[in-house]
């Protein structure tokens, strides 16, 4: 039993799929957040495997004692996020007070968890939420990074903004309001096509879950080589708008309004590089066809497409 003598105690729940790699860079990043709270918190990790075999063992056996409160591991295995997410959770809501969520594919600093315990205990929130800062792999084309393709689904706004929705990349909610809600888990039927996290949290929130904004709380998100590609940023847009249709109609806004915006957005996507040219700029016309496609997968929502993840 782990004497906390006045110190709060946090789980750190993750999904992992393939990426033993980044998984390994992430666990040790955690460790380094766990060192700098220590005073003030007991730190354990739940890791979920979405492979069948258990590729991920080999990772998190290295680091089966370097948390406080220990290190779960257990493997889904169907490739569904939403249930590999389900499985995550209950296993971090038994360890610990508070249960944060992130992908394997983040590297959070060192003031990570500290950042988001003071977030809370500046707000009383029942759980906070912060913002992602995506990096570049190394020999990365330079469009990349000097068009906004790394701003898809980022927000960024002031410290302690009440939110209706927060992100499993980046988020720390109350343990104790996930065990009496056990109906308040991530759907299945977003396990493949994405936007899980926002169906959850937005849900969530409509029960009374009060959600702030955590400034200071950032995490990065490592691209991979395979995502730096115009293929796959084109891709990727596509489904972040499908998404964006579907979490809308399930959040119960009509049909006929996310068409709307979807055509509007389809407008602001054809004049942002012939108003851009008009000032000077550079038309970045990469990036006016993925804000395109964005508001193609909205468009195709209507039709009953559904683009999956990937």
């Amino acid at each position: 039993m782990v004497d906390l003598s006045g110190r709060t105690s946090v789980s750190i729940a993750i999904c992992t799929y393939e990426r033993n790699h980044d998984l390994a860079v992430l666990l040790r990043a955690i460790q380094v957040c766990a060192d700098r709270v220590r005073d003030r918190a007991a730190i354990g990790v739940s890791v979920v495997d979405d492979t069948a075999d258990g590729q991920a063992r080999s990772v998190v056996e290295t680091f089966a004692n370097q948390f406080e409160l220990g290190l779960q591991y257990n493997i889904s295995g169907r490739q569904n996020i939403s249930l590999a997410r389900n499985m995550a959770i209950e296993s971090a809501i038994g360890m610990a007070e508070w249960t944060v969520m992130t992908d394997d594919d983040c590297e959070p600093p060192p003031e990570w968890i500290g950042a988001l315990l003071d977030a809370q205990a500046r707000t009383g929130a029942d759980c906070v939420t912060g913002r992602m800062i995506r990096r570049a792999p190394p020999g990365a084309p330079r469009w990349l990074e000097t068009e906004p393709f790394f701003d898809l689904g980022v927000a960024d706004p002031e410290d302690g903004t009440m939110m209706d929705a927060a992100a499993t990349f980046n988020s720390m909610i109350r343990s104790q309001w996930l065990r009496d809600r056990p109906e308040m888990r991530f759907d299945p039927a977003y396990g493949k096509i994405g936007g899980e996290d926002m169906v959850f949290y937005r849900a969530a929130h409509a029960a009374g879950l009060r959600i702030r904004f955590a400034a200071d709380a950032f995490v990065y998100e490592n691209e991979s080589a395979e995502r730096a590609t115009f293929g796959y940023q084109m891709y990727v847009h596509y489904w972040h708008g499908n998404s964006t249709y579907l979490c809308g109609v399930e959040r119960g806004i009509p049909r006929w309004r996310m068409a709307v915006h979807g055509i509007a957005s389809m407008v602001r996507a054809i004049r942002r590089p012939i108003l851009r040219m008009a000032s000077g700029r550079s038309p970045q016309l990469r990036y006016c066809l993925a804000r395109m496609l964005h508001a193609a997968g909205q468009l195709v929502g209507p039709l009953g497409i559904r683009v999956e993840h990937r």
